[in-house]
């Protein structure tokens, strides 16, 4: 994004998302799927944002789990950036079988300066990539964005929780393990997707080497719980997408 227009640079942007993540006091990144969404958050004040691919695939009547094309994100995300002022990153799920250098070029050619990428990989079975694959794919992300020059902001998820995947006894162990050696490869946040107890939120933010993402629900959790857990960022995923559909039914059901 050019900078004689008196806009920030993506490099800025980046730096500027990457500052907000501070252990003990989380950013909030509302989770949005278009420029109408975006506004509202950013209306209300806040700093940075993220595109969410579960909300953003419903707005435009497809699946989550990659049944959107890369190039069905990045036209919304282009809109959402041309429409707001502030950092943006997006969920790229599990890199829809693009190269990295392809992801990284196709988000900053559409301003967006940090991302999500997950473990599973719906293109093949929706199996779970190993540790090391995974770790060896942030690794090719940050590479690009080096090559860019722009310090793309890396959220690196495991989706072990959410797939309730293997024994549970030693789930969160092997979570922490993935991630870091994600953070290793060259993450700058780790998302173990999924609500967790405080217990299990602790023991995360406490043995992992960066700042953790947490899921909340807008119209339930209370913001002041995160921050003595040590969580770094907070983000809705399809929760305020949801909230917001309880509320429109409520108020269509009067007319209809």
């Amino acid at each position: 994004m050019p900078s004689a227009s008196g806009q920030t640079t993506s490099a800025q942007r980046a730096l500027a998302l990457l500052e907000l993540h501070q252990p003990g006091n989380p950013v909030i990144l509302p989770t949005v799927w278009d420029a109408w969404s975006a506004r509202l958050a950013t209306d209300a004040g806040f700093a940075a944002l993220t595109v969410g691919s579960h909300p953003l695939a419903d707005s435009i009547g497809k699946p989550d789990g990659e049944g959107m094309a890369f190039d069905d994100v990045l036209a919304r995300v282009a809109q959402i950036t041309a429409a707001v002022d502030v950092p943006v990153s997006v969920d790229i799920e599990s890199g829809y079988g693009l190269p990295a250098a392809r992801l990284v070029e196709g988000l900053l050619s559409v301003g967006a300066v940090g991302l999500n990428i997950e473990d599973t990989v719906h293109s093949e079975g929706k199996r779970l990539r190993s540790a090391g694959e995974h770790a060896e794919l942030v690794g090719a992300l940050r590479s690009a964005a080096d090559a860019a020059g722009v310090h793309v902001v890396i959220n690196a998820r495991t989706d072990l929780f959410l797939r309730s995947d293997g024994d549970e006894s030693d789930r969160v162990e092997r979570a922490i393990a993935r991630l870091t050696e994600a953070a290793a490869a060259g993450a700058d946040v780790l998302y173990p997707v999924a609500r967790h107890d405080p217990e299990t939120l602790r023991r995360l933010t406490t043995e992992l080497p960066l700042p953790v993402n947490a899921i909340a629900l807008p119209d339930q959790d209370d913001l002041a719980s995160f921050g003595p857990l040590g969580v770094g960022r907070i983000s809705f995923d399809p929760f305020l997408q949801a909230a917001l559909a309880s509320r429109a039914k409520e108020l269509l059901a009067r007319w209809a």
